[in-house]
This record gives C-alpha cells, sequence and structure tokens, in this order.
C-alpha cells in the first residue's frame, strides 16, 4: 500500500493517477475541508481514500497501518493565514515521519526543494529539518531536491504572463536555472516508488537545460513573435521586503526570490529518473 499525503493537491493528484495507472493500491489522505470533487476524481481513479490532517497525529497513525510506502510533499503554502508553515510543514512533517515510524513503514519519499535555498525562512527551515529526521529514522527514505518549478516560476502567478506580453524578472535575468517542470517531479516520484536504486538517496532535480530568465524572455519573444516587455524587480527590493518579513511567514516568498536571482544549476540527475521537459516544450504548450 503506497499513503500519498496532499492527494488532493495537483502534485500528490498526478502521483495518485500514475500509480493506479500501474495497478498499484494507493490510499490518498485528504483533509475534510478538501474539495468534494477531488475526492470523488480519487475514488473513481481506484484510490482508497482516507481522512487525514497533518496537525492530526492519531489521524495519522490511522493513515500509515498497513503501509508500505509514504510519498509526502504537502505545504501548507497556498493557505497562509489559515495555518502556519510551523504547524503543517514542520510538526506535521514530523508527526507524519514518527507516525511512518511507528507503523514500521519501509519507504518514505519527501518532496523537499533544492538545495540552493539556504536561507532561515520558516519553509526552509520546515524542510530541512524534515530531512534531518528522515535521515537519522530507521526507514528508508528518498528525499527529492527539485528545482524552481516552471509552471509557478516562469508561469502568471509570478509574473509571466507572456501571453500578455509581459515577464517579471528577479535579479540581472542572468542567472541560470534549471526550471523543472511539475510532470517530471510527478514522474521522478512514481520512478522511486519499490525502486532499491532510490532508497538512502537525497536527490537534486534540475530540468534537462539551465537558461536564465533573460534567455526564457528571448525564447518566448521567438513564440510570441513580438517584444516582451520586462519588468526588472532588483535585488534590494527583495533584500529589503525579506527583511521586513524576518521571523514570520511571509519572509517565504521574498526568500526564494533572493535565493533564484543567484541561480540554481543542478547537474544531470540518475539516469532513470532524469527529467525530460525543456522551458521549450513549457512555452510551446503555453503560448501555442
Amino acid at each position: 500500500m503506497i499513503l500519498v499525503v496532499g492527494a488532493t493537491g495537483n502534485v500528490g493528484g498526478a502521483v495518485c493517477e500514475a500509480l493506479c495507472a500501474q495497478g498499484k493500491p494507493v490510499r490518498a489522505m485528504v483533509r475534510e475541508s478538501s474539495d468534494p470533487e477531488r475526492v470523488r476524481w480519487l475514488e473513481e481513479l481506484g484510490a482508497e481514500v482516507v481522512r487525514g490532517e497533518l496537525r492530526d497525529p492519531e489521524s495519522l497513525a490511522g493513515a500509515c497501518e498497513d503501509v508500505d510506502t509514504v510519498v509526502s510533499g504537502a505545504t501548507t503554502i497556498t493557505s497562509l493565514g489559515t495555518d502556519s508553515i510551523s504547524a503543517v510543514d514542520r510538526d506535521g512533517q514530523l508527526s507524519l515521519v514518527k507516525a511512518a515510524q511507528h507503523a514500521k513503514v519501509g519507504h518514505f519519499i519527501y518532496v523537499s526543494y533544492t538545495g540552493h535555498v539556504d536561507t532561515d525562512d520558516p519553509l526552509t527551515q520546515a524542510k530541512r529539518t524534515v530531512e534531518q529526521r528522515l535521515r537519522a529514522s530507521e526507514m528508508g527514505f528518498t528525499i527529492l531536491r527539485p528545482s524552481y518549478f516552471m509552471e509557478m516560476w516562469l508561469g502568471p502567478a509570478l509574473g509571466w504572463e507572456l501571453a500578455e506580453g509581459r515577464a517579471r524578472v528577479l535579479g540581472s535575468g542572468d542567472q541560470r536555472v534549471n526550471w523543472i517542470s511539475a510532470r517530471d517531479v510527478v514522474a521522478a516520484i512514481v520512478a522511486c516508488v519499490d525502486n532499491r536504486q532510490a532508497v538512502g538517496q537525497t536527490i537534486e532535480l534540475g530540468g534537462p537545460e539551465a537558461l536564465s530568465p533573460n534567455e526564457v524572455v528571448r525564447l518566448a519573444e521567438s513564440f510570441v513573435n513580438h517584444p516582451i516587455s520586462v519588468e526588472r524587480v532588483p535585488v534590494e527590493a527583495l533584500e529589503q521586503q525579506a527583511q521586513e518579513a524576518a521571523g514570520t511567514d511571509a519572509a517565504i516568498f521574498p526568500s526564494l526570490m533572493l535565493c533564484q536571482t543567484r541561480g540554481d544549476e543542478i547537474g544531470p540527475a540518475p539516469e532513470w529518473l532524469r527529467p525530460q521537459t525543456t522551458v521549450t516544450d513549457y512555452l510551446r504548450g503555453a503560448l501555442t
């Protein structure tokens, strides 16, 4: 049995879909407040749906019962204000590790993020704490550290409204990043299930090419056949935002942005889970 925590999210849901398509037994953990349509979709896939909350250790014990593999990358980053990073991403994930240990889970696959992020914001500290706890546990573990998701960091949510001819570039724009597609992160997670090569590994995951934001803008211009207006956000502005938000969950966003201005070049992953989606693939899908 494979427990997927955060199963109603985009990545978690896609992992459930892929594993169910392979005929593997999947238990999807969802919250009481989860979208009923997403829950129904999981059931239609053939997943066993279980209610659970990272903030509720008792529910985690039940969710982990008779489970061989746990997959978790659940985060509260999209619901800040309702939940806190310390309660969910740190304490909740640590409770999940403890529940998995108690249930004698054999393999825990944890989705963190790139090791080049080294700030003291709450989310980064939470993820590194969970990583350390997993390494110290008696379970087999795999820690996946994907780079910046191209769908988010080169998408409208962060000012990349390319179809409208606008892009928001952080820093000089010359920093090179191995942007990664969410679909390749999903494929990597699935490739780690029932895979002895993955056990005990911390794996940095980057896309197949390192491109700077300025290069991405020029590439996008070749698709839309007109200039793209670039808004540039100075490093100093991000540093001020991070300083003003220091010690709060709001520090997460400027901290991650600051790290992106330093670049994130990542060497090739093991052949058996190497990402395939290029920025060109992403732009072609978004702009054509």
